[in-house]
C-alpha cells in the first residue's frame, strides 16, 4: 500500500523513479533494514540493490526484489535501459551520491515517503504502544527516586531493564540527569550522585518502532511551582489536539500558557515531534509547522521550562491522534 501511494504521487509529478538510501525509509518500504548501504528504487517494479554483506538478511526480510550491488555504473545502466529519465531523491541524500546520478537523470528532491510516514497504520501504532509499555514498566522498576547510584549507572540500568522487558534497545541515548544539569534539554548522564530535581527522558524500541517519555521528579517549592506550569501547558496542549488544526496551533496553546506565567523565553524548543521508526519524524508541534493534523499521526507533547544554572522541568507523553489526542501509556505524572 505504501508503494502504491508513493507511485500515485510520483505519477502526478511525472516522476518515473524514486531513490531511497536512508535506512529507516528502506525498512518502511520493504521490511529490510540495511546494516551497510543500500539503494532502493521505487518504480513500477521496485528493487533494492544491497551490499554483498547484506544479501542474506535482505533476501530474508525484504518484501520487494533484491539484487546484489555491483557498482554505480551497472545500477545506472539498468535504470536507463528501462527508459527512466526522471529520478526523485530524498532531501537527505548526500551530495557525493547525488553526483553519481545527476548527469544521467533529471533529478528532483521529493518528500513522498515522509508524507507516507506521517500517518501510522494500526500495526505501527501497536508497535509504538508496545515500545511505550516496555519503557514505562522499566521506569517503574527502576524507581529512580529511591536509588543512590550515580546518574550514568542509573541510566545504564534503565536501558538494561527495557531490554529485559522486551525492547531491542533504547530509541535514543537515555537522559537521566539531576540538579542544574536538568536545565540542559539534552544533558548527558554523568558519574555523579543524584541531586534535585531528577529528569529522565527515555524510550524503548520494539519491532523497530520508538517510544518517548519524559518525567521530572521535583522536591522544592520552586520546582513544584514550575512543574505545575509545565503540567498545565502539557495537559491543555493535549486537550486541544484534533484533526484539522495546524500543528503550530498546538504549539501556541502550550507556549502561550508558559508565556503567561513569564517563562516564555525559557521554553527553548518545540512542543513536540512525530516518532515511528525514527525518534524524530515529521510533522511536529512547532511554531513554524503548518501541517494539518490528521488521524493516524503520532506526535509527542513535551513542554519545558529551563532556568539556566538552576534546574529545568520537562514533561513528555506520546499522543496517538484519532478524533482527538490519546496519550499512549498510563504512566502517572
Amino acid at each position: 500500500m505504501h508503494i502504491k501511494n508513493i507511485l500515485r504521487d510520483m505519477e502526478k509529478d511525472n516522476i518515473q523513479a524514486y531513490l531511497l538510501t536512508q535506512f529507516t525509509n528502506i525498512q518502511y518500504i520493504s521490511n529490510y533494514k540495511p546494516t551497510s548501504f543500500a539503494f532502493c528504487i521505487i518504480k513500477e517494479n521496485p528493487i533494492i540493490y544491497a551490499s554483498q554483506m547484506d544479501m542474506e538478511i535482505a533476501k530474508r526480510d525484504s518484501s520487494i526484489e533484491v539484487r546484489e550491488y555491483e557498482k554505480f555504473e551497472t545500477m545506472v545502466d539498468e535504470l536507463k535501459k528501462e527508459g527512466i529519465k526522471s529520478l526523485a531523491i530524498e532531501p537527505s541524500l548526500v551530495y557525493s551520491t547525488y553526483e553519481k546520478f545527476k548527469d544521467d537523470f533529471e533529478i528532483s528532491s521529493k518528500n513522498y515517503i515522509e508524507k507516507q510516514r506521517m500517518i501510522k497504520t494500526p500495526s505501527e501504532i501497536e508497535n509504538i504502544e508496545k515500545a511505550t509499555e516496555i519503557a514505562q514498566i522499566a521506569f517503574k522498576e527502576l524507581d529512580v527516586a529511591s536509588r543512590d547510584e550515580n546518574e550514568d549507572v542509573l541510566a545504564f540500568d534503565l536501558v538494561r531493564l527495557m531490554i529485559e522487558n522486551g525492547a531491542s534497545g533504547e530509541s535514543f541515548d537515555t537522559i537521566l540527569v539531576s540538579g542544574s544539569d536538568t536545565s540542559l534539554p539534552h544533558a548527558t548522564p554523568r558519574p555523579k550522585s543524584l541531586e534535585t530535581p531528577i529528569l529522565v527522558d527515555w524510550g524503548a524500541k520494539f519491532n523497530g518502532y520508538c517510544s518517548d517519555n519524559t518525567r521530572t521528579i521535583v522536591y522544592t517549592e520552586k520546582q513544584h511551582e514550575i512543574f505545575d506550569i509545565v503540567r498545565q501547558a502539557h495537559d491543555k496542549a493535549i486537550k486541544a489536539i484534533k484533526p484539522g488544526l495546524k500543528c503550530c496551533e498546538i504549539d501556541k496553546v502550550s507556549r502561550d500558557i508558559i508565556t503567561e506565567y513569564g517563562y516564555g523565553d525559557k521554553f527553548i524548543h518545540s512542543t513536540g515531534h512525530s516518532l515511528g521508526l525514527d525518534i524524530h519524524e515529521t510533522p511536529g508541534f512547532s511554531v513554524r509547522d503548518k501541517t494539518l493534523i490528521e488521524k493516524g499521526m503520532v506526535i509527542t507533547v513535551e513542554p519545558g521550562i529551563y532556568l539556566e544554572g538552576e534546574f529545568g522541568i520537562r514533561i513528555e507523553d506520546t499522543i496517538a491522534i484519532g478524533n482527538k489526542g490519546r496519550i499512549i501509556g498510563n504512566l502517572p505524572l
